[in-house]
């Protein structure tokens, strides 16, 4: 094997941060549970169906718990799994503590959580608390009449503004019932809680505390930027339609963070449990305010590394060709504002569209993009977290019509699209570049029909490679993405520097390769990711005694060859 070592000359000043790392970060038994392990995410809906509806189901989860136990994760996050109409899957909460039948019972969700705590897996929930289903009992009785007992535990007002919802169309709907107009920042069946109303707050903690007390190991808490509304309601500056986004007029405002305190007092002190709040708008300059010792959250997912291609706002068609610098400088300013605190990885959800797709250009090999991915996953500074199908090396689905797709803001996104002038094919374009629904193809199990997901018709269908693409295949292939992962994920888990080491970046202006170290005291680790389809030369030599530890391709060049990934130590 060569040697190997990079950058001197120009990039000297980088080589002293081998030597003499900013932190010297202790050692990783110290660390807390939820940072010694990756999180897996599964959206219970697409996972495995037992009972042959075509909907996954919580007794699916309980039969896989030994396949995430050999992916060494040490939480599992569930999307909402309480009682819901489903107009966006489960995002739209009608009962905050029970069970959706489509699910389960809690019976099985406490054998969930019994089973899981023998594998020493902890379940962590799913909070929706900017908004509830407008079949929510709370919103039957707040729109019956404005003087009703919970008149004003929603967003109510007589004349509506320019707001436009995140899914399309205006934020506000008119009530007959009520004759006012509700917010609701998502769908029109999504109405906004009133957080200003301590009834509310109050039946919102009392809702989390109920999980807790059957033993979740933490939440992750949805949209949770947008729960402080302004003073007053006014008009923002429109866009071309006449409309400006709601999320500009009411993200992270002022007076929110004595809301979260409130919140991590009735909640989350004195109990041995993580929180990551979902905060699209956050910026990494003010994520010391909102995770650590003195923030609401133990750690914060914010959108800058995966909304790199919308530096406007996160209209679909228009979309821009990112510059990886840009990618790179999200991930670094992220690490170096989180260094005092911790950070959650991530570059897929439900939300998002596969990153083997999102992330390197077309034409790039699929399974090594995977690899590649999982390579900077699993080295960068914080804990992983690992969507399901992810870990399979799953790619994007591109359905024929925009009837075949289930994902609400999909089809809201679609419509924006044609109102601006784009063709129905060029519009169906940007829905299979960014849909939702990427993400929720049934998980693939085996070649059987449907994949082994259901016996019966799939809510949504199995993406086309699944003959291929599945685990009972790749658990059988010493080479695949599966096996890759689960040895990374070993790595990781077992290595001080991996969990507690110091981050820093290299080659920041290049705009093919990714490059940082992790460093604690005198154990130093290096990634390098070409993200081109083509050879790139890695630059010279700074580190003496380097050896490769891991990579996606099974032998060594001096140059890193098309979407490839290498780590390595010394």
């Amino acid at each position: 094997m060569n040697r190997r070592t990079f950058i001197k000359g120009a990039i000297a000043l980088t080589a002293a941060a081998w030597a003499n790392p900013m932190i010297v970060i202790d050692a990783a038994e110290n660390f807390k549970w939820w940072q010694k392990k990756p999180v897996y995410q599964i959206y219970p809906k697409s996972f495995l169906d037992t009972d042959g509806n075509g909907i996954g189901d919580l007794r699916g989860v309980i039969d896989k718990l030994d396949y995430i136990k050999s992916l060494g994760a040490g939480a599992i996050w569930l999307t909402p799994i309480y009682p819901s109409p489903m107009v966006d899957n489960g995002y739209d909460i009608s009962d905050y503590t029970a069970i959706n039948p489509l699910f389960g019972t809690l019976d099985d969700f406490d054998e969930l959580v019994a089973e899981a705590k023998a594998r020493d897996i902890k379940i962590v929930m799913d909070l929706v608390f900017n908004h509830s289903s407008d079949q929510h009992p709370w919103f039957l009785e707040s729109k019956s009449s404005r003087d009703n007992p919970k008149a004003d535990w929603y967003i109510w007002r007589d004349e509506k503004t320019n707001w436009r919802s995140i899914f399309g169309g205006s934020a506000w709907q008119w009530c007959e019932e009520r004759g006012q107009y509700y917010l609701h920042t998502f769908a029109t069946q999504q109405p906004d809680l009133n957080w200003e109303n301590s009834d509310v707050r109050r039946a919102l903690y009392d809702a989390a505390n109920f999980w807790l007390d059957r033993g979740v190991g933490g939440f992750r808490i949805d949209a949770i930027v947008y729960i402080k509304k302004p003073a007053q309601f006014v008009d923002g500056t429109p866009d071309a339609d006449g409309t400006c986004s709601v999320h500009n007029m009411t993200a992270a405002l002022p007076g929110i963070l004595d809301f979260l305190h409130e919140f991590k007092r009735e909640v989350c002190d004195g109990r041995d449990i993580f929180t990551v709040g979902e905060a699209n708008s956050v910026k990494p300059e003010d994520l010391p305010q909102w995770v650590g010792s003195h923030g609401v959250f133990d750690m914060l997912f914010e959108f800058s590394h995966v909304n790199v291609m919308f530096p406007h706002g996160e209209v679909w068609h228009r979309a821009e060709l990112y510059k990886l610098s840009d990618f790179k400088q999200a991930l670094t300013d992220s690490q170096r504002a989180t260094r005092d605190s911790w950070y959650p990885i991530y570059f897929e959800n439900h939300d998002k569209p596969r990153s083997v797709n999102n992330f390197f250009p077309h034409g790039s090999d699929k399974t090594l993009a995977a690899k590649a991915m999982a390579i900077i996953l699993l080295t960068l500074r914080g804990t992983p977290f690992i969507y399901q199908g992810e870990e399979l090396g799953f790619a994007n689905v591109a359905f024929d019509s925009i009837d075949d797709y289930d994902d609400v803001s999909s089809r809201g996104q679609y419509d924006m699209a044609r109102a601006d002038g784009f063709s129905d094919k060029q519009a169906l374009r940007f829905v299979h570049r960014f849909s939702r629904d990427n993400a929720r193809t049934p998980m693939q199990w085996n070649t059987s029909p449907n994949a082994g997901f259901t016996s019966g018709k799939p809510w949504l269908p199995v993406h086309e490679d699944f003959k291929t693409c599945n685990a009972a295949v790749e658990d059988k292939n010493a080479d695949s993405v599966l096996n890759f992962y689960r040895r990374l994920v070993s790595f990781r888990n077992a290595s001080d520097v991996l969990i507690g080491g110091d981050y820093a970046e290299l080659c920041h202006d290049s705009e093919e390769l990714y490059v940082f170290t992790r460093t604690l005291g005198d154990k130093k680790i290096c990634t390098a990711v070409n993200f081109t389809t083509h050879d790139v030369k890695l630059p010279d030599k700074i580190f003496d005694g380097a050896k490769k530890l891991f990579g996606n391709y099974p032998d060594e060049k001096n140059y890193l060859r098309a979407t490839e990934a290498v780590i390595y130590g010394n």
